[in-house]
């Protein structure tokens, strides 16, 4: 398998998970978001101020077909958004990709949200109870797009470690 895909809703560990299994497994991980903030020279937050989303996700598209047709083995972090938009969740499940997604309830996002919210500027503002309206909707929205991986795997209730062994048990 070449590129490992990881996608879900913010707070759901994908870097997390990622960067563990990265070292597990020795292939290389990259963050999507990082990687369009070192192509572009600017944060993601900078990018939309000064060149709006549909700016932003034309990038993110872009960026994200160049890290699929690279070289080699690569597990790659998605932003939260990235299935959304410009018909990625097509991507998901094409040649050589491998698509996880994943999945975590509404109370795990919230818990985990709120306790590193001010490095999150979407809901820094957010009381627990907005926060969870908010994630709720968003899940909502973009439930259609995240279930379009291959595999889902459930986060809920699990450790780091126990996620990545669920992983590598698809890999096997």
């Amino acid at each position: 398998m070449k590129k490992i895909i990881l996608l879900g809703y913010m707070g759901c560990g994908k870097s997390t998970i990622a960067n563990s299994l990265s070292k597990s497994s020795s292939v290389p991980f990259v963050d999507l978001d990082k990687y369009i903030e070192q192509k572009v020279n600017l944060p993601v937050s900078a990018i939309f101020e000064k060149h709006g989303e549909i700016y932003f996700r034309k990038l993110e598209h872009e960026l994200f077909i160049e890290l699929l047709n690279s070289p080699g083995k690569m597990i790659i972090g998605l932003g939260g958004g990235t299935p959304c938009y410009a018909n990625n969740h097509e991507l998901l499940k094409g040649d050589g990709v491998l698509s996880i997604y994943l999945k975590a309830s509404i109370e795990t996002l919230v818990d985990r949200l709120m306790s590193n919210r001010s490095k999150r500027p979407l809901v820094a503002d957010k009381s627990e109870e907005e926060l969870k309206e908010f994630v709720a909707m968003h899940l909502f929205e973009r439930s259609y797009y995240y279930n379009q991986a291959q595999y889902i795997v459930s986060v809920d209730n699990k450790s780091i470690h126990q996620t990545v062994l669920d992983i590598q048990a698809i890999l096997a």
